[in-house]
């Protein structure tokens, strides 16, 4: 019994011990598990944000060099226009003769000079020439018409008469290049004569006699103009004294259509008879369409780092 007692002893002894024991490995492994913890100081944050600006950039690489394409694009639109802007007011502020003379020498200028044209005549709500088609296509195919300084012929290209298309260059077959003064066209052989923004030379007044030369008696003449050029209150030309003007040529005044806000419409008819009387007329300044301008210096970065700059107008 006393053996007994003693055993149960030691058991009651040992139990404690064992628990203690088996404590110890998982308090060593708890220590084991540690790791030293970095410190937050100013290079290791630095560190960690150059990580991640790498790793951002990986991600996320550059975009290619459309955007700066984009604005290169952009600078050389205005360059264009600028140039568009030069030619327009060498047109308004030379003679017929001396315009075909400047696009003989360098051909390019015209097409150069279209191009800004049609971006212009893009942002007008309604273009002049629509509405002469939609004139013509009220009447009979059977009508001879003449344009004069007709841009790249949509008035011929849009109605079924026959249409002589004349301006300064020719870029079409259908297109006739000449002075607007000195047609190649019998006299009395054409129904319609047709100005649309193209009364631009210091002569223009020999364009509307060389249009009254070609036309069949009671022939028309249509004529459509920017509207700041007959606008008296800002420098243009009184519509009432140019409309005197035709009109003593041999013409009789039969619409003016002053609806819209960009350009004016005037229709005139050929007298069956000419006036036996001759005496001079007295033409009306036209006011030139000339653009304001400002020059800019564009400075731009090439992806060699190397400036090129750019001289840009604008408005």
């Amino acid at each position: 019994m006393k053996g007994q007692s003693r055993r149960k002893g030691r058991a009651k002894h040992n139990k404690p011990q064992r628990i203690e024991e088996s404590l110890q490995p998982k308090h060593s492994i708890k220590h084991k598990k540690k790791t030293h913890q970095p410190q937050n100081t100013q290079s290791n944050i630095s560190r960690r944000k150059g990580r991640a600006n790498h790793s951002s950039a990986s991600s996320n690489p550059p975009k290619s060099s459309s955007s700066s394409s984009s604005f290169l694009d952009k600078v050389k639109a205005r360059l264009a226009g600028g140039h568009f802007r030069m030619i327009n007011e060498k047109l308004y502020t030379c003679t017929g003769k001396e315009a075909l003379d400047y696009f003989k020498e360098d051909p390019d200028l015209f097409n150069m000079y279209h191009t800004g044209y049609q971006e212009q005549m893009s942002h007008w709500p309604e273009q002049p020439v629509n509405r002469i088609i939609k004139w013509l296509k009220d009447r009979s195919s059977s009508i001879i018409v003449a344009d004069f300084g007709c841009g790249d012929a949509r008035l011929a290209k849009n109605v079924k008469n026959k249409v002589f298309s004349f301006d300064l260059v020719s870029n079409n077959p259908s297109v006739i290049a000449c002075d607007m003064s000195n047609v190649p066209l019998e006299s009395s052989s054409v129904d319609v004569a047709v100005f649309c923004l193209s009364l631009m030379g210091t002569n223009y007044a020999s364009y509307l006699q060389e249009a009254y030369r070609v036309l069949k008696p009671s022939g028309w003449l249509l004529i459509a103009e920017v509207k700041s050029r007959f606008d008296p209150n800002n420098g243009g030309a009184d519509p009432n004294q140019f409309t005197k003007a035709v009109c003593e040529m041999g013409f009789t005044s039969e619409l003016k259509d002053f609806a819209n806000k960009m350009f004016v419409l005037l229709y005139f008819k050929k007298k069956e008879k000419q006036s036996s009387k001759s005496r001079e007329i007295e033409w009306p300044e036209l006011k030139p369409c000339i653009y304001k301008t400002s020059l800019t210096f564009i400075c731009i970065k090439t992806r060699d780092e190397s400036p090129e700059t750019y001289l840009s107008d604008t408005r």
